[in-house]
């Protein structure tokens, strides 16, 4: 039996497809690499320490303040928690929200050199862990989760760097404070972040940072406590807590909503109000 002789061509062809397939089998590869994780933003310089010669931010407060609502932070579990001052600050009787419609009565020791303020319970929530000693840079990223308008809600920032808080009436006083630029918000939040004072600001280990303690809408600026600020208030009360502690949850400019969520929701954060006489 013989075998059909092929074309000449059809010989050739096939020769050219094997050298093409051996020569593309050894050729160099140029793939991207993979792209970095989630979160894992180039950070700016070092951010030095305070210094008188900061920018200054001017508050003025009244001397008789009025009802005030905002947010506090679970810092241990015997229930002790922090929050700012001025959410506090000469109210008769300070509560901190568990449930619709139910709260507990709360006692508040005020930090007369700072914008700090510690609130204590009968029994507290976990508390969340602090780093109130960890280096500080331009462009790291923080996360502010609370009860802006007094309702759940959080926002997320980015350090830009350092200024003083001059406080002239009530409370007068000077101290360093951090500035960072709003870079998000609760979906459908628009205006005012009152209601947000006294939320931790956390960083991307979910560590404690400072508390949050006002803001510039028309700049979009946040401002928080000082790391040094918070020590010092905790200090003063006879505080032994850990400064450095271990991290919590990670979160990312793609999850604070869902980490906010379950703060509230284990009441690690939760809202605080001043209730008339």
């Amino acid at each position: 039996m013989k075998f059909p002789r092929l074309p000449d061509w059809v010989v050739y062809a096939a020769i050219i497809v094997v050298l093409l397939a051996a020569a593309l089998g050894r050729g160099e590869r140029a793939d991207a690499p993979p792209p970095p994780p989630k979160g894992a933003d180039p950070l700016g310089e070092a951010l030095g320490p305070a210094s008188p010669f900061d920018p200054a931010i001017v508050v003025d407060v009244p001397e008789s303040p009025g009802p005030a609502a905002g947010t506090a932070f679970s810092i241990a579990r015997s229930g002790v928690w922090l929050t700012a001052r001025h959410v506090v600050d000469g109210c008769p009787r300070v509560a901190l929200v568990v449930g619709p419609g139910a709260g507990v009565a709360v006692t508040v020791r005020i930090d007369p050199k700072g914008e700090a303020a510690l609130l204590y319970t009968e029994g507290g929530s976990t508390p969340l862990p602090l780093a109130l000693g960890e280096p500080l840079r331009r462009g790291q990223r923080a996360f502010h989760p609370g009860f802006p308008q007094g309702e759940p809600g959080e926002a997320s920032s980015r350090l830009l760097g350092r200024e003083n808080l001059v406080v002239r009436g009530h409370g007068a006083r000077t101290e360093p404070v951090l500035v960072w630029a709003e870079t998000g918000r609760t979906e459908g939040l628009t205006g005012t972040l009152g209601g947000l004072s006294g939320a931790p600001a956390l960083d991307a280990q979910g560590r404690v940072l400072g508390v949050t303690i006002a803001e510039s809408p028309r700049r979009g600026r946040i401002y928080t406590t000082a790391p040094e600020v918070v020590s010092a208030t905790l200090s003063s009360a006879g505080r032994r807590l850990d400064a450095t502690g271990a991290a919590g949850e990670t979160i990312t400019p793609q999850n604070y909503f869902y980490v906010a969520d379950d703060l509230r929701r284990e009441l690690q954060v939760a809202q605080v109000v001043c209730l008339a006489n």
